[in-house]
């Protein structure tokens, strides 16, 4: 297994050529959730990720006649950029497959290093074995996206950066994807600073270790906003270093997922992708858990697509009451949407969308369907604009 000396020296080896990115503790997320936060910026990172971090680490270490003949690696698209960006800076002819129904923003990100990309399969699995039978094929040296010491090493730099940078704590919160973060972090700070808990997080259709500390399961898999740690099965070597030094696994749902994008949003002012959020999602959905205490939580990705990140917020925008949708039955005559209209702006209301029907969803020739999307400052604010159309109109929320 790797150790706090396979970090630093990762840490020397990439010195330069990834970000040390910043370590910054969030007044806004710490009153949110009740317990202090810091934050680890490597969405800031020159590919949005920390996978950067283990991909330079590794193609560090390659001997001459290993860059020669280019290297392959599979990714559903952090670790896919990481390659492809360090590839570049070497010289280094370099090839990625990734799942076909990969988000097209890493895709595209990923193009523009200068790697040739190949969308194969509709899973991660099957993307790896295309991965595997190329790599076979053109003799290249293929750069496990987390199931590699070096790797695992490289990616522990995030940890010891923070753990350098950031003040007491209790406990890092840490993703679970293939493992490669965890087992990094893991070896850093085991050794830097012993008795550190150390928790990771998985996303519910991906949770092989719901069952920690006993044996893995085979989760269902399928569609999840967290695509970055949407993985199977943890790797074999980042495994070892789960089960030597990891306290506690949980389990977290994908609303909680959208709730911590969200949060992450408005309160810290990061954007993050759905596997960036998961360790302030297991904060927000375990507040007996980590209340008070003092916790430290990598924002390790930034790479969301903008059409997602826009759903994610008006979803939770609607869950938590300040977007609301009303379906109201109203006469047909003229003078009612001016009245309508009236009783939410003088209430504070903002009138985002209206739908008028006539000739479908009325129950009356004479009447109407209206449906308003509105915003207000808060459920309760909301509930006071339902109630004043309610003193005059059939409101009932959609």
């Amino acid at each position: 297994m790797i150790g706090l000396a396979d970090v630093r020296a990762a840490q020397a080896r990439i010195a330069g050529r990834v970000i040390r990115t910043p370590t910054v503790f969030s007044h806004s997320l710490s009153k949110a959730v009740g317990a202090e936060i810091t934050l680890k910026l490597d969405n800031l990172q020159a590919v949005g990720s920390f996978k950067e971090r283990g991909a330079a680490n590794k193609l560090a270490l390659l001997n001459a006649d290993e860059r020669a003949r280019g290297v392959i690696t599979v990714s559903a698209g952090n670790h896919a950029q990481g390659v492809a960006r360090h590839a570049s800076l070497l010289g280094i002819d370099a090839v990625i497959v990734m799942p076909r129904f990969t988000p097209a923003a890493k895709v595209t990100r990923t193009a523009a290093w200068g790697a040739r990309v190949v969308l194969h399969g509709l899973s991660f699995a099957e993307a790896t074995a295309h991965a595997n039978a190329l790599c076979d094929a053109e003799q290249r040296v293929f750069v496990h996206p987390y199931d590699d010491p070096a790797v695992m090493a490289g990616q522990g730099t995030l940890a010891l950066e923070l753990l350098e940078d950031a003040g007491p704590l209790d406990a890092l919160v840490i993703p679970i994807g293939g493992g490669g973060l965890i087992a990094g972090s893991a070896a850093a700070a085991s050794e830097l600073r012993p008795g550190l808990e150390i928790i990771g997080v998985q996303v519910e259709n991906y949770s092989s270790l719901s069952n920690f500390p006993g044996e893995e399961v085979m989760p269902p898999g399928g569609a999840t906003i967290a695509e970055g740690i949407a993985v199977l099965q943890i790797g074999r070597q980042p495994l070892e270093m789960v089960r030597a030094h990891v306290d506690r696994i949980v389990t977290v749902s994908e609303r909680a997922v959208e709730d911590a994008i969200t949060l992450m949003a408005e309160g810290a002012k990061q954007v993050a992708e759905g596997a960036g959020a998961v360790a302030l999602a297991a904060i927000l959905s375990n507040p007996e858990l980590f209340k008070g205490r003092r916790l430290a939580i990598p924002v390790c990705g930034g790479n969301i697509d903008s059409r997602i990140l826009a759903n994610t917020l008006l979803r939770s925008l609607l869950r938590d009451g300040r977007l609301l949708r009303l379906l109201m039955e109203i006469p047909d005559r003229p003078g009612v949407l001016a009245d309508i209209a009236t009783i939410i702006g003088e209430r504070g209301g903002n009138i985002i969308e209206v739908l008028h029907q006539r000739l479908f969803a009325a129950p009356s020739v004479q009447a109407a369907e209206l449906e308003v999307m509105l915003e207000a400052r808060d459920p309760l604010h909301a509930e006071e604009i339902a109630q004043a159309l309610g003193e005059r109109y059939v409101v009932r929320r959609a």
